[in-house]
C-alpha cells in the first residue's frame, strides 16, 4: 500500500512529459544547432524563423524545440499532426492565416510527423509557404529527400538532430532524480552506474531514458520514505534493448548498406555487427540472404565463384528453418563474403554492356549466329557461315558475335583477384589465338 499511495502522489503526467524544457537553456544535447553563437539558437532568440525542418530520429527533441519556438515567438502557433489533420482542417487554417497576414500578423504552423503526410496534403501547404502567409515547420523521423515534396522541401531549411550521447543522457537523468518537477521531491537510491547503463540502452532516445528511469523507479523497493534500485529492478527492465529501426524507412537502408560495405572492405567484425543489428531488431532473414546472394556476384563473382553457392546455400537454409537457427548461417555467408577476394567485373561488364544496349537498341544480331529454321530464312541467309566451335580441334572459332559496330568492344575484364587470375589468363590465350588465325588468314 506504500508503494500505491506514493505513486497516487505523483503527477499523472509521464516522468518525460514532466521534465520537457521549456527554455533553451533546459534543452539537452543538439549543441551543433543550439549552443552559443549557432545559427538555429539565434533565430529563435531573435524571433526570425523561416520555414524549417527539423529531421532526427525519436526522442531527440524535434517537437520540444518547436514547443520553446512557440514560447520565444510573437507569431500565432499552430500545432499540426499529420495523423489527425486532413487537406480540409488545413485549408481552413491557411486561410486565417492568410488573413493575418494581411493585418501584419505572423503564423507559425507546425506539423508534427510531416512524412505521414501524402502528396496532396503537403501540397496544400506549399502556396502558403511560397506567399509567406505560413512559417511551416516539420518534425520527421525520415529522410526529407525522400518523404517530402521537391517544391516544398526547396523552400525549407533542414536542421539534422542527432542522437543524445551517453554524457547528455545521463545529466539528464540526474536531473530527472533531483528537480521537483520529476523524482527531486522523494529519497530516490540509485547508483550512477545504474545511470549510466539506462543511458546506454536508451539508444540516443531522451524520452526512452526518462521512461525507463520512471520504470525503475516506480518498481523499486520501499523503506519507509525511500525508494531503493536494485540491480535486479534495473536488468529486469533493460533486459533487451528496442533497437531503432524501421523496416522500410531509411535507418534500414543504412544498415544494409554498412553490411555490405563492410563485406566489400573485407571487415568481417563490421559485417557480422551490422548482420546482429538488422537480425535483432527484427529484419526478415530471407531478405539479408537476398542481399548476400547479390553480393557474391556483384563484389566477389569469379575471384571465387565458391561465393554465390554459399550464399545460395545460406538462403536455402534461412528458408528451411528461419530464425534464431539461421543466424549462424548468415553469420558463415558474411564472413566468407567478407574474406573472399574481391572483383566487381562481373558488375562492370554487365552495366558496360546495358549503356551500350539502350543507347543501341535496334542493332541486328549478325546474320551468322541467327538460327534458320524455315526456307525462307536461309534464303536470306540467316546462319550462313556459322562455325560450331566444336567441330575445330582447340574448340574455338573466329566467328564475329557482335554487332558490326560493336566489334572488338571489351566488357568483361577480369582481374588479378583470386581465382579470376586464371579466366584472365584464359581469356589472353583466346584473344591470342583469335588474332593469330585472323594474321593466317
Amino acid at each position: 500500500m506504500e508503494q500505491q499511495t506514493f505513486f497516487t502522489a505523483q503527477d499523472s503526467q509521464p516522468l518525460a512529459a514532466r521534465l520537457r524544457p521549456q527554455t533553451l537553456e533546459e534543452f539537452a544535447g543538439q549543441k551543433q544547432l543550439l549552443g552559443e553563437g549557432k545559427v538555429l539558437r539565434r533565430l529563435i532568440e531573435s524571433d526570425r524563423i523561416s520555414s524549417m525542418i527539423f529531421w532526427g530520429p525519436p526522442g531527440v527533441g524535434k517537437t520540444t524545440l518547436a514547443r520553446i519556438i512557440a514560447n520565444k515567438t510573437q507569431a500565432n502557433f499552430i500545432d499540426f499532426s499529420a495523423v489527425n489533420s486532413g487537406i480540409r482542417e488545413i485549408r481552413e487554417v491557411m486561410k486565417k492565416a492568410e488573413k493575418s497576414r494581411l493585418y501584419g500578423g505572423k503564423t507559425i504552423v507546425f506539423v508534427d510527423e510531416i512524412h505521414r503526410f501524402n502528396k496532396a496534403q503537403q501540397d496544400a501547404f506549399l502556396p502558403y509557404v511560397e506567399k509567406g502567409s505560413i512559417i511551416l515547420i516539420g518534425a520527421t523521423t525520415e529522410n526529407p529527400s525522400f518523404e517530402i515534396n521537391g517544391a516544398l522541401l526547396s523552400r525549407c531549411k533542414v536542421f539534422v538532430l542527432k542522437e543524445l550521447s551517453t554524457d547528455e543522457l545521463v545529466g539528464l537523468l540526474e536531473r530527472a532524480v533531483t528537480d521537483p518537477k520529476g523524482f527531486g521531491d522523494e529519497k530516490i537510491e540509485i547508483e550512477p552506474e545504474m545511470l549510466e547503463v539506462i543511458a546506454n540502452f536508451a539508444n540516443g532516445d531522451a524520452r526512452s531514458a526518462l521512461s525507463t528511469l520512471e520504470m525503475v523507479v516506480l518498481n523499486g523497493e520501499t523503506d519507509g520514505d525511500t525508494i531503493r534500485v536494485t540491480s535486479e529492478t534495473l536488468e529486469q527492465c533493460v533486459s533487451k534493448k528496442s533497437l531503432l529501426y524501421d523496416k522500410k524507412g531509411e535507418e534500414h537502408y543504412n544498415l544494409i548498406s554498412a553490411l555490405h560495405k563492410s563485406m566489400r572492405n573485407s571487415d568481417p567484425d563490421a559485417a557480422v555487427y551490422w548482420l546482429a543489428r538488422m537480425l535483432e531488431a527484427g529484419e526478415d532473414p530471407l531478405y539479408v540472404a537476398r542481399r548476400v546472394v547479390r553480393f557474391a556476384s556483384e563484389d566477389i563473382g569469379l575471384a571465387d565463384p565458391n561465393a554465390l553457392e554459399i550464399a545460395v546455400a545460406a538462403y536455402q537454409a534461412c528458408h528451411f528453418i528461419g530464425m534464431p537457427e539461421c543466424t549462424v548461417h548468415l553469420t558463415q555467408a558474411v564472413v566468407y563474403m567478407s574474406m573472399a577476394p574481391k572483383s566487381n567485373a562481373l558488375y562492370t561488364a554487365y552495366e558496360t554492356a546495358k549503356r551500350d544496349a539502350l543507347t543501341q537498341l535496334a542493332e541486328p544480331v549478325p546474320l551468322v549466329i541467327c538460327n534458320a529454321p524455315t526456307s525462307l530464312m536461309k534464303s536470306l541467309e540467316y546462319g550462313k557461315g556459322y562455325q560450331y566451335a566444336h567441330d575445330s580441334e582447340e574448340k574455338l572459332t573466329n566467328m564475329q558475335c557482335l554487332p558490326d559496330s560493336l566489334e572488338g568492344r571489351e566488357y568483361y575484364i577480369p582481374t588479378e583477384q583470386g581465382k579470376e587470375a586464371r579466366y584472365k589468363a584464359r581469356l589472353e590465350q583466346i584473344k591470342d589465338w583469335k588474332i593469330r588465325r585472323k594474321q593466317k588468314k
